[in-house]
């Protein structure tokens, strides 16, 4: 069975240099810049000072991340319009940094009786972080492919689950593609690069340990494994 079919990823090849491993080149900011739609791409915004989240912004943070990655795996929103392994890490953080209202709670389908994370409470000077994702030209925009995503929103942690935390994302290079996934803490949830069909949404949980015994070894969490790159963290979470 095929694991994946990739669509989001494809965003050209990482830059390459002579002793230089991925995961160097990932921390150092020199992967090659990611080619995104023109009519995204049209009219980023500039970045602006963004103060990150203290420790209980990003509990409570990576509660609702968590929990909108699952609900999208049973049931995804009409709201969620970028359905690859990109958007859904794009969607789940822009709807965990917005204010969850009642509004919010009927456009996105919760249900009353579902359990809410704390709000987030975010001041003036962080609520830019909602859909501003930093792009290699130094700005920001609502879109941001998988690669720039990793590349210039997060900060690598590490290859063990050891050293995750729920809301981490897995980062995989397989050359001319690349593709997300996410820890939630208790399996990994992806979205497999597929059009949509009766029954089968694209959408998949599994947990670590199924994926460390895949046969196709590529997308093995695994240290010794060269297609993954690691465990990266949203720039800004404080911890």
């Amino acid at each position: 069975m095929t694991l994946l079919r990739l669509s989001s990823g494809r965003t050209g090849r990482l830059a390459a240099a002579p002793g230089w491993s991925r995961r160097r080149l990932l921390q150092a900011g020199l992967l090659a810049s990611c080619p995104m739609p023109a009519a995204w791409a049209a009219a980023p915004e500039p970045v602006a000072a963004l103060r990150p989240l203290d420790a209980a912004q990003c509990q409570a943070f990576r509660q609702w991340f968590v929990a909108l990655v699952e609900d999208q795996v049973l049931r995804p929103s009409p709201r969620w319009v970028h359905r690859d392994c990109a958007g859904l890490v794009r969607f789940a953080a822009a709807e965990a940094l917005r204010p969850h209202t009642a509004a919010w709670v009927q456009a996105m389908g919760w249900s009353s009786g579902k359990p809410r994370p704390p709000e987030l409470a975010l001041g003036e000077d962080q609520r830019g972080w909602a859909g501003a994702w930093a792009l290699p030209e130094g700005r920001r925009a609502a879109y941001a492919p998988a690669i720039a995503i990793v590349q210039n929103n997060t900060r690598y942690v590490g290859k063990s689950r050891t050293d995750a935390l729920p809301g981490d994302l897995l980062f995989f290079d397989q050359g001319d593609d690349q593709h997300l996934m996410v820890w939630t803490g208790r399996r990994v949830a992806y979205h497999n690069g597929a059009e949509p069909r009766p029954g089968d949404n694209g959408l998949r949980q599994l947990p670590w340990e199924q994926l460390m015994r895949l046969s196709d070894t590529r997308w093995r969490p695994h240290a010794h494994n060269p297609n993954f790159a690691g465990l990266f963290r949203f720039g800004f979470l404080s911890r």
